[in-house]
């Protein structure tokens, strides 16, 4: 039997080449804990290529198919709403907005009308809902927030066409300042950060606003019994 500082050297530099735990053990016929002991101060080596060709001509076929399968449920599900009355929509934005938006607290009261958030489609059904309450566009305020680190530049061009305005009649942008100790995955090109919709003299709205969520939890609470 060879001596085991001997075999240790060899776990180590069969480590170093990109060996696995398990291939270690069946090369040296030792225990999976030795194994971790003598290796777990070298770096954890990265996935060989032969390898990730390999998981990849395996699953990819189910991922095809599984996303093809995803899509075809949404399409249904899509066609399951149909047209939207007023009355829904009008529900369908308390909903939202008492998720989503600026809600007064007791130790804070603040009755303001304002929605934040970096979805394009809640906020275009925000924008839908706001009209169907008769809120001109007058009364609307915007301001993008975003990581500065990103091209923000586009991110208002985007924010302003997807409301209508021209850029310079957003707000001034709100810049986050960027740690790099942290591992955002909201990078790239699709990053647009968040858009921020405010109502001017918005308290009577708010108040409804309120007034209409109680009446929402109500009614199904009653419907329940």
């Amino acid at each position: 039997m060879r001596p085991k500082t001997e075999v240790r050297e060899r776990a180590r530099e069969l480590r170093r080449q990109g060996r696995t735990y398990d291939e270690i053990v069946a090369e040296l016929g030792v225990a999976k804990s030795s194994v971790s002991l003598w290796v777990r101060d070298l770096p954890r080596p990265a996935r060989r290529a032969h390898a990730r060709t390999m998981a990849e001509a395996r699953w990819a076929p189910h991922r095809r198919e599984r996303g093809v399968a995803r899509q075809r449920t949404k399409l249904a599900a899509a066609q399951e709403i149909g047209r939207l009355t007023e009355r829904e929509l009008f529900l369908a934005g308390v909903a939202l907005y008492w998720a989503e938006g600026a809600k007064s607290k007791p130790y804070a009261v603040r009755e303001t009308v304002q929605f934040v958030n970096s979805d394009p489609d809640v906020m275009a059904l925000f924008l839908r809902w706001l009209e169907l309450l008769g809120v001109g566009r007058e009364r609307w305020r915007f301001t993008v927030s975003i990581h500065e680190s990103a091209d923000v530049a586009a991110a208002e061009r985007f924010w302003a066409d997807l409301v209508g305005v021209p850029v310079g009649a957003l707000r001034k942008t709100v810049l986050k300042k960027h740690n790099p100790r942290t591992l955002r995955k909201n990078v790239g090109e699709g990053y647009r950060g968040c858009l921020t919709i405010y109502v001017v003299g918005g308290a009577d709205l708010y108040r409804r606003i309120e007034g209409w969520w109680y009446g929402i939890v109500v009614s199904a609470i009653q419907a329940g019994r």
